[in-house]
């Protein structure tokens, strides 16, 4: 297929998407299994169009004047692929697979300079604009910048595994997928975004990834992971594990010595993680599953840490999951403050006198970070907030991006700030 054809596809895609209100990875399947004939190159490529339009759905639709699949599609090429609408047009003449040619007000739409500065902000943004108040409450003066950036690509990121391999050699592995250092991470690999129809290498079909010498994780998530601090020797409750990626970076942390115990209280959220510790080489995880009688009463007053990954918004992860972005409502947002709340109850007594409740979210809504934790402790006066600001500055200096924090207690991780999905962390001491 050539660029018409593919362009013709991810209009279908994305109408197939609006009308039946369904996820992308779950239309973009359905599209590659009734047309047979494209290859993986021209399935990517439709992706990545499709995927693009998502991310700037509002923006595009502004710059189009226009919401339709044809509006978005065509603005992503205009407006992110670079692509010129006349040579558009002029390639369309001889490609059976292509779209109706743009007309001369579409063109005109779509090449207009400053197409945004009559835009609403939360459209400069592209985030939705019940969400507005969050981000300027979190974000200040910066907050279009901060919705803008959650509506790039995102890299690949990956943390090695050092219990059984070095950043050098894992490196060396994937020399020609063009992989370099994380720049805040400890042991973390990038692969950057790719531009327009290019293809994310295949990683997990590499050997050293079969090997279990590294794990898929957005740099933010290895980041927080280092921050919980896990030590050798220690007992820790990782209470929301799903499919264990912060379970298995700290048990390399605590060079598998002490008890790392993974619950989630939905079983079918843990299904992937008895590969991935086998992969890792993990040999101090234990997992608890939900059944009908307690699975974790053992641990009452006896953990050292308990890590709270808290059901969230996602809105950090915007990034990779753009459709989620325009199916988030207040109503939902809701639900999962309700869900904190009760999640970060539950976490109470496993942790003991003088260990540690580390609250994380992948949200940067200031009602799912501080807002949380800040409730907790007016309800919880036996718990202290901890300096994560300081425990950043120890371990990664201060010439690095540094992410927002009001009060060195609390860091929030986005892509404007650090250069990763977005995450907030916060640890909390149990004092009595």
């Amino acid at each position: 297929m050539r660029l018409p054809g593919r362009l013709s596809a991810a209009i279908e895609v994305l109408a197939d998407i609006e009308k039946r209100k369904r996820p992308v990875a779950d239309a973009l399947k359905d599209w590659g299994l009734s047309h047979r004939f494209a290859g993986s190159g021209d399935r990517a490529a439709i992706g990545n169009i499709v995927y693009d339009a998502l991310r700037k759905k509002l923006s595009h639709a502004h710059v189009a004047r226009s919401e339709s699949a044809r509006s978005l599609a065509f603005a992503t090429l205009v407006r992110d692929w670079g692509e010129n609408p006349e040579a558009l047009n002029a390639s369309f003449g001889d490609d059976k697979f292509a779209p109706e040619a743009l007309s001369a007000k579409e063109i005109e739409h779509l090449t207009r300079a400053n197409a945004l500065v009559d835009a609403p902000e939360h459209v400069q943004a592209d985030i939705p604009e019940w969400a507005q108040p969050s981000f300027e409450s979190n974000f200040a003066e910066e907050w279009i910048a901060e919705g803008a950036a959650l509506a790039e690509r995102p890299p690949l990121d990956m943390r090695v595994n050092t219990l059984k391999s070095t950043r050098e050699k894992v490196l060396k592995a994937l020399k020609k997928t063009g992989a370099q250092p994380t720049n805040i991470a400890t042991n973390g690999i990038r692969i950057e975004a790719g531009k327009r129809d290019s293809r994310t290498p295949n990683v997990q079909a590499e050997e050293a990834f079969q090997k279990g010498r590294f794990e898929i994780q957005d740099e933010g998530s290895q980041i927080v992971s280092e921050l919980i601090f896990a030590r050798p020797g220690e007992k820790i409750l990782d209470l929301c594990a799903g499919a264990g990626g912060k379970t298995l970076a700290m048990g390399d942390m605590m060079e598998n010595k002490g008890q790392l115990f993974a619950y989630d209280s939905e079983k079918n959220r843990l299904a992937p993680i008895w590969d991935r510790i086998k992969r890792a080489g993990l040999h101090n995880v234990q997992v608890r599953q939900p059944h009908h009688d307690d699975p974790l009463t053992d641990l009452i007053g006896a953990m050292d840490r308990v890590v709270l990954d808290a059901p969230c918004t996602g809105s950090g992860t915007w990034r990779r999951r753009p459709d989620a972005k325009w199916r988030l409502t207040k109503q939902l947002l809701d639900q999962r403050l309700q869900e904190q709340e009760e999640v970060l109850s539950q976490a109470v007594p496993y942790v003991k006198v003088g260990g540690f409740l580390v609250y994380i979210t992948c949200s940067v809504f200031p009602e799912e970070n501080e807002g949380q934790i800040y409730a907790f402790m007016d309800e919880n006066p036996n718990f202290e907030l901890l300096s994560a600001g300081e425990v950043w500055q120890d371990l990664y200096g201060f010439d690095k991006p540094m992410p927002w924090s009001s009060d060195l207690k609390s860091v929030t991780l986005t892509p404007a700030s650090t250069n990763t999905d977005g995450f907030f962390f916060s640890v909390m001491q149990r004092t009595g």
